[in-house]
């Protein structure tokens, strides 16, 4: 069954100006109809850093999640943030971006390799003793641009280690580094052979309009979880480089419609979805 992530939270922290939270309750909430397996609704992160997404508590406390099905997610950078969110009955997912490039964490994130992998070892923890679900995300998956050593066997050995302290979705994120199809095709052909119990997903970064091979390529080689955003706003304000698109969810519906593969989303619900995202995009 495929999986589609909705990321309001992505989309939104990329705009400058700051969207009134009664804007982002009627998005939040039509998104909710819409059937994504999950969206994710906000993060708890230094205001100073991320100002859009200042008021996530509120937003959170004003959703209506009587009509929705979907898992409701919250970015989460640090223990704190963690023991904050995971007890809430709002909340049914916590997700973490993790990494092993050492040069992105210590010029924006100040911390270590170490240092947040013990933060997401206490993220899971936190999800298992309140029954959240843990998205483990890996940034700079698939190599990165600072030098900093990669491989396939490296980004094995790293999801092996995660695997070790109770992660079990693994989606993988290119952040700020454009990738082929050969890439994704091999790194996703390799992690589902070794980690077959493993859910992973792709959370494609790009800046070229080769999408529709990029998602041909994971989708072929066994993905079936796929984060997008609707008209493909957002990136990571933190990456030290040029914001790049996110996969878009209309050419992500349309990629499945063409290959007349079913995919649990409302049609009509999603298209009210576009128009209010049009109107706060600005």
């Amino acid at each position: 069954m495929i999986k589609i992530i909705e990321s309001p939270r992505e989309g939104m922290q990329g705009v400058d100006n700051f969207i009134p939270t009664s804007s982002k309750v009627r998005f939040v909430n039509q998104l909710l109809k819409v059937g994504f397996d999950t969206v994710e609704l906000g993060s708890i992160v230094n205001p100073r850093v991320v100002p859009q997404m200042a008021d996530t508590m509120e937003l959170i406390s004003e959703l209506d999640f009587t009509n929705s099905r979907s898992e409701r997610m919250v970015l989460v950078m640090s223990r704190r943030g963690a023991e904050r969110v995971a007890p809430m009955e709002e909340v049914t997912a916590l997700s973490y971006p993790f990494s092993f490039t050492p040069s992105f964490l210590k010029q924006n994130v100040r911390s270590t390799v170490d240092e947040v992998y013990g933060t997401t070892a206490e993220v899971l923890n936190f999800c298992g003793r309140y029954g959240k679900k843990a998205v483990i995300y890996i940034s700079y998956a698939y190599g990165n641009p600072y030098g900093d050593p990669w491989n396939l066997d490296l980004l094995l050995d790293w999801i092996g280690k995660l695997k070790n302290i109770g992660a079990e979705i693994i989606p993988l994120s290119n952040v700020s580094l454009e990738i082929d199809a050969a890439m994704i095709d091999e790194v996703f052909n390799a992690i589902i052979m070794e980690y077959p119990d493993l859910e992973f997903g792709l959370h494609l970064h790009h800046g070229q309009g080769d999408w529709f091979s990029k998602a041909d390529a994971a989708y072929l080689a066994g993905c079936r979880r796929f984060d997008t955003v609707i008209n493909g706003f957002g990136g990571c304000p933190m990456s030290g480089h040029e914001l790049m698109g996110n996969l878009a969810t209309q050419d992500l519906v349309r990629f499945f419609h063409e290959k007349q593969i079913p995919i649990p989303l409302e049609p009509i619900l999603l298209s009210d979805a576009i128009m209010i995202a049009n109107e706060i995009y600005q």
